[in-house]
């Protein structure tokens, strides 16, 4: 090979700087260019107004999809904040849209992190053909204009209300993600899981884009995580126990809260859906290690007080336990800890502890003042001990 096909120094690399990095690969700040992608804008929109809930500033959130391929998210919140912020100038609205790094992002327990990077709308903005923000705060109705990430007008005061709250409107841009669409199945599912998970949390999602019609649901679940067992229980056969047994305690010793819901069914099939901060954990960690320690831990202890199983028997395994058991556990904490940059796994080892304390204590108070399901729990163990 010649000198010069050997060649390689600083003029051969291609700097990309703000938007035009981000529009050049996108797969790397949202996964993909194609549905999952597109959920992924979503989230981090709808991640900024589930906050507002969360926080306390706002009671619900309003999802559209539009029939022209955008989608709007709507808050009842106090609205972004329009007065100018940090050293680079601009308002709120600007920052949360434009710059990559404002400040820091809403963490710990009262947060949902729907993006693995930090960036927010920020993302979305400048993935979109364009995008439109409304503010409605302190008496003045406030929009700005974007298309590819790029200010159209200024936040412009367009006249007085009486409502408060805050919308993003945005339009994927086709020339990145072709003809994908987003899911309303999808969407809902996703949605459906933030309302189990916050009690507190109302969302809608309505599609506008049906010829029929359009179609929409509400998602608010007062009973937390026993709403989510029972609803993952309906298609699971007839419940050992009637009642789905819940909790909810904080561990200042892990730095946050555990919330966990539980039943058994006739069924042998194990279900345990894992969170942690109101984020899936597909593949467990310490607060689902924690969860079979307690069960397991409660249940034989209940079981050798009460003479349920012979003497000379073995403890029960968690693998019996868990047989036709579905479950929810879900921890909020300060400073969750996890393992690789997917947040799949969650780890910290005061979690296994905090956890397994909070079920072995709850689930054995649960089960000494509900002897007849108890005794029905324990039989159905036995019985799946024997057969297996």
């Amino acid at each position: 090979m010649s000198d010069a096909a050997n060649t390689y120094d600083a003029g051969h690399i291609q700097v990309l700087e703000g938007w035009a990095a981000i529009r050049k690969r996108p797969g790397m700040y949202i996964g993909s260019t194609g549905e999952q992608g597109l959920h992924h804008m979503v989230f981090d929109v709808v991640g900024r107004a589930v906050n507002e809930v969360l926080a306390g500033r706002a009671d619900s959130v309003e999802v559209t999809l539009t029939p022209d391929g955008g989608v709007r998210v709507v808050d009842d919140g106090p609205g972004i904040p329009v007065e100018a912020t940090g050293n680079a100038g601009g308002s709120g609205v600007e920052a949360l849209l434009t710059r990559m790094h404002p400040g820091a992002e809403p963490g710990g327990r009262h947060a949902v992190a729907t993006s693995l990077f930090g960036t927010g709308p920020r993302v979305t903005n400048a993935l979109s053909s364009r995008l439109t923000a409304e503010v409605w705060r302190e008496g003045v109705h406030w929009v700005q204009e974007y298309a590819r990430g790029v200010a159209l007008t200024p936040l412009t005061a367009v006249g007085p209300t009486d409502r408060s709250g805050s919308a993003i409107a945005f339009w994927p841009d086709t020339e990145i993600f072709g003809t994908a669409e987003c899911s309303f199945a999808v969407l809902a599912e996703r949605f459906r899981e933030l309302a189990f998970l916050n009690r507190g949390l109302a969302v809608s999602l309505t599609d506008e884009r049906p010829p029929g019609g359009a179609r929409s649901v509400r998602l608010r679940f007062p009973g937390g995580a026993r709403d989510f067992v029972a609803f993952l229980d309906a298609q699971a056969g007839a419940p050992v126990h009637p009642d789905v047994i819940g909790f909810e305690r904080e561990d200042p010793r892990m730095s946050g809260t555990i919330e966990g819901a539980l039943r058994w069914s006739g069924s042998h099939e194990q279900r345990i859906l894992s969170y942690a901060n109101s984020e899936p954990t597909p593949h467990g960690g310490t607060h689902t290690a924690g969860f079979h320690d307690g069960v397991a831990a409660a249940v034989n202890a209940y079981a050798r007080e009460h003479r349920l199983l012979p003497e000379e028997a073995p403890d029960l395994g968690a693998d019996r336990i868990g047989d036709g058991l579905t479950a929810v556990v879900s921890v909020k904490l300060d400073q969750p800890e996890f393992s690789g940059s997917t947040r799949g796994v969650l780890g910290g080892a005061a979690v296994r502890a905090g956890v397994a304390r909070t079920v072995r204590r709850q689930l054995g108070t649960w089960l000494e003042g509900h002897p007849e399901q108890a005794a029905a729990i324990v039989g159905r163990i036995n019985r799946g001990t024997r057969q297996g």
